[in-house]
């Protein structure tokens, strides 16, 4: 069962616009963002062809030992890269929380200067 793998373009824009709504986009955060899109494009990339190859966990050693597939392992890897990369562009709800919580709470100053008003 093949699925189509997203485009970088498609990707990058969806995660551009998930952090506009979100209220985390800053142009700034183009060289990252551009990480995550593509690791996240390697990830869809990994599992398409996973999928392909009949879904194979193991491979065999030489002398006919089972170990992890270099695919799953690549999987697993790019999971952990692209859940680093989510939170570190507010991507995840964990991550996410910790903004929310700092754009609620006002700090001393911004409390005197609205008094000001």
């Amino acid at each position: 069962m093949s699925r189509k793998v997203l485009k970088r373009n498609t990707i990058r824009k969806r995660v551009i616009d998930d952090m506009k709504k979100l209220g985390v986009f800053k142009e700034e955060y183009r060289d990252i963002i551009d990480i995550y899109v593509d690791t996240y494009h390697d990830y869809l990339v990994a599992r398409n062809d996973f999928e392909e190859n009949g879904r194979q966990y193991e491979s065999y050693t030489a002398a006919g030992n089972p170990k992890k597939s270099a695919i799953v392992d690549s999987i697993e890897k790019l999971r952990k890269d692209i859940l680093a990369y989510s939170d570190r562009l507010c991507l995840s709800p964990k991550s996410l929380e910790n903004v929310s919580a700092e754009k609620e709470g006002n700090s001393k100053l911004a409390s005197v200067l609205s008094q000001l008003e």
